[in-house]
């Protein structure tokens, strides 16, 4: 399987014969994956999961090879300006290898989604209609940091019949490439084609751009990252794009939340991994409780080194707390700093989110159930939680295996996308010489 390579410098000018050789080689790139979508949408189920078993057991047998190639992205990050948080998502070792694998596995087990017969029946003039999942088929997908992405997205596309265009950032090329020479090793050996998978290793950025302006190649775009890359590809983008903007996630701490509980969950959806998008970033407090609840909460998340960043009654109840800004209720930190909100009601918290929220993710700690009816029905994001924590907004923890990112949006796809969220349809009719009256 051949990488896209090209110089990796910036090439704006027309007459510029290095920049010509960029826009054609990632639309010689686009064109050889498009063919391949072809071919993959009429690949059995055997073959794609054959190639998911054996993917998955060469990433583990093939373990030292990714760890080499993970220890050099890890020691440039410093040079890069990654903080702890993104070399946290960068960082691979044998255990997040075995889950990779064990994604891949996971993926495999589902039932296959291309030919399910959404809806049929026959017609009064006796026609025969069928409507039946499809692929999309070629994903373009860009993403940053984490490079279990490059897995968890090449198989969830060849699931789901598609073809795929990866595209990690610089901060990862190094475990990209070991990961996608794993991967592309297989799909020939499984009979599948081998363009199915293809990594754009360049780093010059014209490439992502050159790659956005193939709609008669790429049908969908697929960003995973900061804000500023996602609204890049919104912008330049000439097929539809797949996204969230931000994961400013939400848990409400309301008057009959059991305290116990209430303390183990912001832990958990702060602290665990403050660099993911499922990670809160604002804890709201019912006035009620927050006397007696909000300082051993403060304990349990100074322990866990998180910075708190509270209002004035937050910070009147606990004055280590530092004084929250304006800007702070509408800041996806993704690190150990969390914003604190005394409200008056259930009502105020919805106002809240309703306000400063981005529709990802919201969690409500409550006894009653009346409480957590009437959030679960007023709060508008992609995953409404009810006494549990946030970063189960997952499309493995969901029972999906995999994702390939949380849609924010509400058409085509919204929350964790897995692989029925990679398919259209079409219709199949069949006639007996039947013409419109």
């Amino acid at each position: 399987m051949a990488e896209l390579d090209v110089a990796t410098q910036p090439k704006t000018r027309e007459n510029d014969p290095a920049a010509a050789e960029l826009e054609a080689g990632c639309r010689d790139l686009a064109a050889r994956v498009k063919k391949a979508s072809r071919a993959m949408a009429l690949a059995g189920g055997a073959a794609k999961n054959a190639w998911l078993a054996a993917s998955a057991s060469a990433l583990v047998a093939r373990a030292s090879e990714i760890l080499e190639a993970n220890a050099r992205d890890v020691a440039a990050a410093p040079s890069l300006g990654l903080n702890a948080a993104a070399v946290d998502r960068l960082t691979l070792n044998t255990k997040r290898i075995g889950e990779m694998a064990r994604s891949l596995t996971e993926i495999a087990a589902q039932a296959d989604p291309i030919g399910e017969v959404v809806r049929s029946g026959r017609r009064p003039n006796g026609l025969e209609v069928t409507q039946v999942r499809v692929p999309l088929g070629v994903i373009f997908m860009i993403y940053e940091s984490r490079p279990n992405v490059t897995v968890d997205a090449a198989a969830i596309c060849v699931k789901s019949g598609n073809a795929a265009i990866l595209r990690g950032g610089k901060e990862a090329l190094h475990s990209n490439r070991a990961l996608h020479r794993i991967l592309a090793d297989e799909l020939a050996r499984c009979g599948l084609p081998e363009h199915a998978v293809e990594l754009v290793t360049t780093t010059d950025r014209a490439a992502v751009g050159h790659l956005l302006a193939l709609p008669e190649f790429i049908d969908l775009a697929i960003p995973r990252g900061g804000e500023s890359l996602i609204r890049r590809v919104v912008a330049e983008a000439k097929m539809p794009v797949m996204k969230h903007y931000q994961g400013i996630c939400a848990v409400y701490v309301d008057q009959a939340a059991d305290p116990e509980i209430a303390t183990r969950i912001i832990v958990n959806a702060k602290a665990q991994r403050p660099g993911v998008c499922n990670a809160a970033e604002t804890l709201l407090v019912h006035r009620a409780i927050a006397p007696t609840w909000l300082p051993k909460a403060a304990e349990a998340l100074a322990a866990a080194g998180v910075e708190l960043r509270g209002d004035a009654e937050a910070k009147a109840i606990v004055p280590s707390m530092t004084a929250a800004t304006a800007e702070d209720w509408d800041t996806e930190f993704l690190d150990k700093i969390l914003a604190v909100k005394v409200v008056d009601s259930i009502d105020d918290a919805i106002a809240h989110i309703g306000r400063h929220g981005s529709s990802h993710t919201e969690t409500i700690v409550t006894r009653d159930l009346a409480a957590a009816r009437k959030f679960v029905a007023e709060i508008d994001s992609s995953a409404v939680i009810v006494n549990a924590s946030t970063r189960f907004n997952d499309g493995g923890q969901l029972g999906l295996g995999a994702e390939i990112g949380i849609s924010t949006d509400k058409y085509h796809a919204r929350g964790p996308c897995g692989l029925n969220e990679l398919t259209s349809t079409k219709w199949i009719v069949y006639g007996d010489g039947q013409i419109r009256e």
